[in-house]
């Protein structure tokens, strides 16, 4: 048992030195790929709010009953802070407030659009919310460096509890969709397989190579299953399936930060450094 154990450690480290030389002219771009694809969510909502203006407001005040003014008050403000908050996480700048802004928005439009009930709706919201949260890490690392003389307990286990928050939401997506749909060899085979790396990347077990993984599966998914542009312009799945697009885009942007960070503090992968 234990030399089958040994085996498999033997091959999953070669296997990482391989993806290691393979990545590493990638390695420097890889945060600013994770962020772009985070908020390439919020832009794509920004962008179909502001062009389809007069239906978003005709549906506000026809179908959820805002009042006039407030239909305005509330798509407005929803692509402000859309935009102003995809562009201080890609530019770095005040990306606490900038995460802060875009979870209200996520917050906003479920209640808003009377989503909150909506199963798919909320767990791919959830996944959302768990690259935030990751870009809420990420730039405490950054705030750690740039004043590592000052005592950090309170900042690192606030940064730590924060990526084990991220990496357990942003399974959230896949767990949703491995049980939508209708079920064949190849489905329940890729199924279990996204399935085991989701756990492994909960636990932190090989996170950042489960989190590779689900970054390509989920590429290869996105690509096959929301092909939005291959769907007329005047049918009505366009939009659902160039929303779904998006979203799992931001999705796979976290999972670039995982692969990138790391677990954190709170995970096998780290508790193993320590023996």
């Amino acid at each position: 048992m234990s030399n089958i154990k040994d085996q498999v450690e033997s091959f999953s480290s070669k296997a990482e030195d391989i993806v290691d030389k393979i990545g590493q002219p990638l390695k420097p771009y890889i945060p600013a790929i994770g962020r772009f694809l985070i908020v390439a969510t919020f832009l794509e909502d920004a962008l179909r709010i502001s062009t389809q203006w007069s239906d978003q407001v005709s549906y506000m005040q026809d179908y959820r009953h805002f009042p006039r003014g407030l239909s305005h008050l509330f798509l407005g403000l929803n692509v402000l802070v859309m935009l102003v908050g995809s562009g201080c996480v890609i530019a770095k700048r005040y990306q606490d407030y900038a995460v802060y802004g875009l979870l209200g928005v996520v917050v906003a439009q479920a209640l808003g659009y009377g989503l909150i009930f909506d199963l798919s709706f909320f767990l791919r919201n959830l996944s959302v919310i768990g690259g935030l949260v990751m870009v809420l890490s990420d730039s405490m690392a950054k705030q750690r460096r740039m004043f590592a003389a000052l005592p950090q307990l309170s900042e690192s286990n606030r940064r730590t509890y924060l990526q084990l928050a991220g990496r357990i939401l942003l399974i959230f997506l896949f767990i949703g969709s491995a049980f939508h749909g209708e079920w064949s060899v190849i489905r329940i085979v890729t199924s279990l397989l996204g399935l085991t790396a989701c756990v492994m990347v909960a636990v932190g077990f090989k996170a950042k190579w489960s989190a590779m993984f689900l970054v390509l599966f989920l590429s290869v998914f996105n690509v096959i299953i929301n092909n939005f542009w291959s769907v007329s312009h005047n049918h009505f799945k366009r939009d659902f399936l160039k929303y779904d697009f998006f979203q799992t885009l931001s999705i796979v942007g976290g999972f670039l930060l995982l692969v990138n960070m790391g677990p954190g503090g709170y995970s096998i992968d780290e508790k193993k450094k320590e023996f």
